[in-house]
């Protein structure tokens, strides 16, 4: 067998696993089904990466994560291990290379998004794979009693039948209950039962929950106590630019960021706070997937998530590196309110989904029975100004479009301009020796970029511009005219997220949303929110406790670092120091009645807490006043 620490010291440059690490990825190469929960950033992707190294054939791994999955195949590519990956809006070229590939073994890794389980043409072409473990990222997916519920997902199952029972699976979480824990095992089919689970515990991370109806003065005053940079996390656009003018104008070097920016920008603002240029970050929850900076100090959430799911991975951005972090919600009694209302907004009448997906046909001139697999950029904001539809409203009736499997949106945040060379070695010199001119410009691509003959790799034509010393115009035209000559294909970059319809336009009648789609995610989201309402009025109880218990970890500890903690701190303090007040003076009244003004003249505390203690003690009868106006015990 070989040895997997050389495996990872080989490939990742690391001498030893992280705690877990090591027993997930030996419980799969020994071929057990495994469930692995370890937390945002716990290092999820070795646990399939190494053993998919260690064990002959290749390894399937399954997430929604379009973004992740090409960062993920760039990643193993520049580090010489051959990967691929297939979702939805590939050309049928490029799927058809890669399925062909992949029979022949050219790869150790092969990604797929799970829509892509349901293609008869997938499912025909696995048989012939050599495949060494089928990997579930964000399994929680899988799970009608999960946050983010996706039926493509219990396409997997099947795809378990295909491959053969004996090939192991590995399912991988950040966050789940122990309802979706049991779940995921089930519709996994998993043999037998085998979790790795890695505390939800953050010992350096302090929750705060802050009711405050001045919640900028707050949240200035957060910022002036706390070193070091940040996240402020909000609901709407419009917010994230409002509070970053707000902290630019008390002096704090803040910029926003939102999935309405054009790409170049939305790349531009996030180096700058990676690097440090820029000191906090206000975003709406389209920032942070996929970003890896350990020293972020805080993460402020000036709006109430809508689950603790959420909540927890948004919030264990910060302190990474396992130095003292915050982790603050800033609340008021509207915010409650609002959290109501866009619950309902959520869950559009099922009629208007309905109609929705008959516009969006009509709106690209699609007639019945066709439009099965067609791509289009959408101007979402065009589509509700002619349509004369609630934007909001529009959003949210195309998310249970797509869970219902009749359409597949993509957002176009992290996307770049592509490339994939469609021809083979000997059909590119042969292109050469015909077009000599392009020869150069092609082999400083195949030195710039690895993995160009099997998939698509992100490129930047202001990067190749300098590296060939000509214009990004020039750079342009040479991949377009590459592209019509079929050697290669180029996509540009584009700011509008893409629409995919999956299966060709049906009448109104024919359109169904699924029960477990709607209804039954209608109730789970409910509890999930009112969970998350309980942690943010609740003022009794330790914070990282009340997580952890949600999460099935029991635990009698306080962390002694939550806003609840310190105030029970504070009480008790507050206790033992009136305590011994009371002490004081009943001691002194001993050597006979006082006036007020000599109590407080002999008793080392403060007026007020020695004013309080004296009306504390006539309450309780103790003390009284006598004829002379002065304090006297009682017998």
């Amino acid at each position: 067998m070989v040895n997997l620490k050389d495996i990872l010291a080989k490939y990742w440059g690391y001498s030893d696993f992280r705690p877990l690490q090591e027993d997930i990825v030996r419980s799969v190469v020994d071929g057990n089904d495994t469930l692995a929960l370890l937390p945002t950033g716990g290092g999820k992707s070795i646990c399939f990466q190494v053993p998919a190294m260690a064990m002959e054939g290749m390894c399937v791994v399954v997430s929604p994560l379009i973004a992740l999955m090409k960062d993920q195949v760039v990643n193993l590519q520049s580090k010489g291990i051959a990967a691929a990956a297939i979702y939805t809006g590939l050309p049928y070229r490029t799927i058809e290379k890669i399925l062909r590939d992949s029979e022949k073994g050219e790869y150790k890794l092969l990604y797929l998004s799970p829509e892509r389980l349901q293609s008869q043409m997938l499912q025909n072409s696995i048989k012939n794979m050599k495949i060494n473990l089928l990997a579930v990222d964000e399994a929680h997916c899988i799970s009608q009693w999960g946050y983010d519920f996706r039926p493509p997902y219990l396409e997997i199952a099947n795809i378990r039948n295909i491959i053969g029972q004996q090939v192991p699976v590995l399912a991988l979480t950040a966050t789940a209950t122990e309802d979706v824990v049991k779940d995921i095992q089930y519709r996994l089919q998993f043999k037998q039962e085998r979790v790795y689970q890695k505390s939800f515990a953050r010992d350096n991370l302090n929750y705060l929950v802050i009711k405050e109806e001045n919640k900028y003065a707050r949240l200035l005053r957060v910022m002036n106590s706390v070193q070091g940079t940040g996240i402020v996390y909000v609901r709407n656009r419009k917010k994230t630019k409002e509070i970053a003018e707000f902290l630019q104008q008390q002096g704090i070097s803040a910029d926003y960021y939102h999935a309405g920016l054009d790409i170049k920008t939305r790349e531009s603002k996030q180096e700058a706070w990676k690097n440090d240029v820029i000191r906090v970050i206000v975003c709406t929850n389209a920032f942070g997937m996929g970003i890896d900076k350990p020293e972020v100090r805080f993460v402020i959430h000036m709006d109430i998530p809508n689950s603790i799911e959420a909540y927890f991975q948004e919030a264990g951005r910060a302190g990474r590196d396992g130095k003292k972090a915050y982790a603050a919600i800033l609340y008021n009694k509207a915010d409650l309110l609002d959290l109501e209302r866009n619950f309902e907004m959520q869950f559009p009448p099922k009629q208007e989904i309905v109609e929705m997906y008959d516009n969006l046909f009509q709106y690209f001139r699609i007639p019945v029975g066709e439009g099965n697999g067609l791509s289009f950029d959408f101007d979402i904001a065009d589509f509700c100004n002619r349509y004369q539809k609630n934007m909001v409203s529009a959003y949210h009736s195309m998310d249970f479009l797509e869970r219902s499997g009749w359409i597949f949106f993509t957002d176009p945040i992290r996307n770049s301009s592509k490339i994939n060379l469609l021809v083979s070695d000997d059909e590119l010199y042969a292109f050469f020796a015909k077009y000599e001119k392009y020869a150069d410009f092609i082999k400083v691509l195949l030195r710039m970029y690895q993995g160009l003959f099997t998939t698509y790799v992100p490129i930047k034509e202001s990067d190749i511009a300098a590296k060939m010393n000509i214009g990004e115009n020039r750079v342009v035209e040479i991949l377009n005219t590459l592209h019509q000559k079929k050697i290669l294909v180029y996509e540009p970059q584009g700011n509008l997220p893409k629409i995919v319809f999956m299966t060709c336009r049906k009448k109104k009648n024919y359109i169904k949303i699924p029960q477990q789609v709607y209804d039954n995610r209608k109730k789970v989201l409910r509890k999930q929110l009112d969970a998350m309402i309980n942690y943010v009025v609740s003022d009794s109880k330790c914070r990282s406790r009340m997580l952890l218990e949600y999460f099935g970890e029991k635990t009698e500890k306080k962390c002694g670092g939550c806003d609840v903690c310190i105030a029970e701190k504070k009480q008790q303090n507050s206790d033992k120091r009136m305590q011994k007040t009371a002490e004081e003076i009943l001691i002194l009244l001993d050597s006979g009645p006082k006036t007020l003004e000599e109590i407080q003249k002999n008793i080392n505390a403060l007026p007020e807490d020695i004013i309080k203690v004296v009306r504390y003690l006539q309450a309780k009868e103790v003390v009284s006043k006598n004829l002379h106006l002065k304090f006297e015990k009682n017998r």
